[in-house]
Formats: structure tokens, C-alpha cells, sequence
């Protein structure tokens, strides 16, 4: 049986790692994951025996077949659960993180599959990241960050990098959520902020918005 902690550096690995695609280093685990590089160092160790990951001393870990598969599972119940906190319960999309990192380690596949099909088997979650299905494939969209926009062009929000609540509560005081529409009308190159067109009103973003907001051209 894995453990939860187990399950918890896998996920680090599997995302600091392109999705399983790079090797990470331990240091860059340890930093993800707030802990010590020695500790990182002996659990790699043990998700290797353990045939889940790759590791080479002084070159990094990568995850196996076995090691991807699981990271996808823990992602799909992750995203599932945000869709429900906000769908059912009424979350707010800065709100539910946290407890979707708690309930993404519920083991039960059966609750899973009816889960996917009480919300209607959704594609992406509330961030705008694409859900796995139950074959572990995961359907990408055409995206750019609204920095690469070219002005002129009109855009529609569907993603963002930046996940934190702080991150997510500017986006609801200036009314940018999934879905929204906006025009970019603006580029300043003395500090690349860019003025864009919402609802009828200009707003400006900072370079920090715009490279931690994902669109595609409408």
C-alpha cells in the first residue's frame, strides 16, 4: 500500500517534472515540499525500490510508468474534487486547493467514477487545468499567456498559472474568471504591463498578471 506521503512526492515529482517528462533534482523536490534534502534523498531511494521512480545520485529522479500512472490518479481526484467543492458546495476557486490536497488521497476508485459521473464527467477544473479521464489521458487545449497576446486581438480566459488565493482573489475584485472575455488594447514596454478591454472598461495588469493567465484567441 502506498502511503500518503509517498503519494504527495510522486505528485511534486510528476509536476516539477513536466509532467513526468524531466528529471528533478532532490533540492527542487525539498523546496516544493518544505523539507530537508536528506529526507527527500531517502524517500526517493525508497520510491525506487518501490519501482516508482528513477534515481541517480547527483543526476536527479524521474517517475516509471507505475510512477506517472499513480501521480495521474492523485491529479484526476485532485481536479475532480475542486469541481465539486465549487460546483456542489459553493467554494470559491481560491478556497479549494487545500482541501482538494486532502481529499485527492481517498483510495476508493468506486467513489471516483461516480463522482466523475454525478458532475457530469468534466474536462477541466476550476482553474482551467484539463482532468484526466479514467485511462489517464488528458486533452490540452491551445493556450498562450495573455503576455504573448498580440494587441488587437480579442481573448477568452481559460487557465491560470498562478493558483494561489492572493492570485485568484485580484482576478475576481477585476472580474477576470474562466470564460471571460477581453480585448488586448495595450502594450507598455517600459515595464510590459498591458492595458486590456473587459466589460466595457480599460484595465491595466502588471507583466505578473499577464504571465500567469492563460487564454485563447477568440
Amino acid at each position: 500500500m502506498i502511503t500518503l506521503t509517498e503519494e504527495n512526492y510522486i505528485k511534486a515529482i510528476y509536476h516539477l517534472g513536466k509532467q513526468g517528462t524531466k528529471t528533478v533534482s532532490t533540492n527542487a523536490i525539498a523546496r516544493n515540499i518544505e523539507t530537508k534534502a536528506s529526507s527527500v534523498t531517502d524517500m526517493v531511494k525508497k520510491l525506487s525500490d518501490k519501482g516508482y521512480a528513477h534515481y541517480k545520485k547527483y543526476q536527479g529522479v524521474s517517475l516509471t510508468a507505475a510512477g506517472k500512472t499513480i501521480a495521474i490518479n492523485i491529479v484526476r481526484k485532485h481536479r475532480l474534487w475542486e469541481v465539486f467543492l465549487v460546483e456542489k458546495l459553493n467554494f470559491s476557486w481560491d478556497e479549494i486547493h487545500e482541501v482538494a490536497e486532502q481529499l485527492e488521497h481517498i483510495k476508493s476508485k468506486k467513489l471516483i467514477t461516480q463522482l466523475d459521473a454525478f458532475l457530469g464527467y468534466p474536462t477541466h477544473d476550476p482553474h482551467g487545468d484539463p482532468i484526466p479521464d479514467p485511462d489517464g489521458n488528458i486533452k490540452k487545449i491551445d493556450k498562450v499567456l495573455v503576455s504573448e497576446v498580440e494587441v488587437g486581438k480579442l481573448c477568452i480566459c481559460v487557465g491560470v498559472v498562478d493558483t494561489s488565493p492572493e492570485f485568484l482573489k485580484y482576478l475576481d475584485k477585476n472580474n477576470i474568471a474562466l470564460g471571460a472575455s477581453f480585448k488586448v488594447i495595450y502594450k507598455e514596454v517600459f515595464d510590459n504591463s498591458i492595458t486590456i478591454l473587459i466589460n466595457t472598461r480599460e484595465l491595466i495588469i502588471s507583466s505578473t498578471i499577464a504571465n500567469n493567465l492563460f487564454v485563447k484567441y477568440s
